[in-house]
This record gives structure tokens, sequence and C-alpha cells, in this order.
């Protein structure tokens, strides 16, 4: 009998002590990280997803997956459906990047999975605003986006009634001077063969709903923009982006010009 009741004891000792080992793992072992976030770029008007480039390789070599969409430029209502359309294809969290024109289409843009957005010398208007009404020269002067710099012609476009729409664009003498000052003449040249003309329609159609008002946003100001007025950047990144805001010493391209400025905030809004 005492024989038997010592290997049971014994037998319930090493029981003990292997759910302690076990528990022991089991707390020592790190908590399951949650995916990195998928970083989805979205140009805007007068450029195409090409200017993406520097950005995107820095970030991939981060670790983080890199997507650019192609951005039609036909209207905000428009470009925001297409862009959720292309997220529906990507699993887990996600961070929006707008440039310009791209930061409407961001604002239109509601998806469950995108945890933040990053607006990059963007726009990123109130429920009912135009891009019009946001470049009034009264309260913010200083953009150089007027004709002869900007123009408008019409463009095949197989979407419309009349297989034609009626598009703006950039110059080509004025090109760099208005866009991207601060990049190197053959690099401005390279963007401007790049260039995507932008339905008139997108400076007066109303935005929907911002998506910036539920969900976490950062922003960062190009102090030397000449499209559009850093006072009025500054005014918009406190009101979407308050304490989430950057500046840096750079044309409207700071994307191009200044990469490693911009690969820092997605990061940030990322949590990496």
């Amino acid at each position: 009998m005492k024989s038997r009741r010592a290997f049971t004891l014994r037998v319930r000792a090493a029981l003990s002590a292997a759910a302690l080992v076990l528990t022991g793992i089991a707390a020592a072992a790190p908590a399951r990280a949650e995916p990195a976030a998928t970083v989805v770029l979205v140009h805007g008007a007068f450029a195409d997803a090409s200017g993406w480039s520097a950005v995107a390789a820095r970030l991939s070599a981060d670790g983080y997956s890199v997507r650019t969409f192609d951005n039609p430029l036909r209207g905000p209502a428009y470009d925001a459906s297409k862009l959720t359309e292309f997220l529906a294809d990507i699993d887990g969290p996600i961070v929006l990047v707008g440039h310009s024109y791209g930061g409407v289409v961001v604002t239109n843009t509601h998806d469950p999975d995108v945890k933040a957005n990053v607006y990059i010398a963007a726009f990123a208007p109130e429920q009912g605003q135009r891009m019009l009404e946001l470049l009034n020269p009264i309260p913010y002067p200083g953009s150089l986006l007027l004709p002869p710099a900007l123009l408008a012609g019409p463009v095949p476009d197989p979407a419309s009634p009349v297989r034609v729409n009626l598009d703006a664009f950039v110059t080509e003498p004025f090109f760099r001077e208005v866009f991207c000052q601060d990049v190197a003449p053959a690099e401005a040249a390279n963007l401007f063969r790049h260039q995507k003309s932008a339905a008139i329609v997108t400076n007066l159609e109303p935005t929907g709903i911002p998506s910036w008002t539920t969900t976490p946003s950062w922003y960062l100001v190009s102090g030397q923009d000449r499209v559009i007025p850093p006072a009025l950047q500054r005014a918009t990144a406190a009101r979407v982006a308050p304490g989430r805001t950057s500046e840096v010493d750079a044309s409207h391209a700071s994307y191009v010009s200044r990469p490693d400025a911009v690969a820092d905030i997605v990061r940030v809004a990322a949590g990496g």
C-alpha cells in the first residue's frame, strides 16, 4: 500500500512540474503579432502611379506589402468606388496614402480594413466641399495652378456617353516650375511624360462623408508647394490630423523629391 501511495505521489508531483513548465513557456511566448499593414499609394491629378516608385521601394525594404492604385481621375465618387473595389482584394489591415487629389479619393473611401489615412500635400475636404472652393485664392493665395500653366481640352473617354470628356492638364513649359521645382529637369520631364489629365468634374463634385472623421489620419505638409498653398495644407492638417502632422521643405511632388520623409510618416501611421 505504501509503495502504491508513494508511486501515486510521484506521478502527481511529475504532472505538477510539467504543468508549471508548460505555464512558464506559455507566459514567455510572445503574443501573436498583428499582420503588417498593406500600404496602398494613391496618386493625384497630373501624375500616375510610377511617381511612387522611390517611396514604394523604401517601404518594401522594410517588409511592408505595397500596392499602387491607378487613380482614374474621373471624379471623387467614381474614383473612390474603384479604390474600394481595389481594396477588396487585400487581406488584413490597410494604410491609405493619398497625394494631392488622391487625398479626396481617400477621404471618400470607407473600407473597414483601413486603419489609417496618410495625406501627402493633399486635399481632405469636409462633407459637401469641392476642390474648387478649397483653392479659393482669397483666404489661401499662392497657387500657380492657373492658365496658361493649367489648360483644358477634350480627351477620349470610353466611359462617357459622348465618348469624350473635358480634362485639365499642366502644360509642359510650366510643369516643373509649378509641380516639382525641386527635382532635376530630367526627372521633371519624366514626370511630365507620365502625366494623366484629370476630368474637370474632379474640381466641381462635392465630397461625401469624410473618412478622416472616423479613421486616424496623418498629414505631411509640403512647405514650398506651388499647387496647394502651404497655408491651406496646414489648416487642413489641423482639422484632419491634429497632433499627427509633419512638414517638409519640398515642392508639391514631395513623394518624388523627399521619399524618405514620406516613407517615415507612412511607417508611423502603420505602427512601425
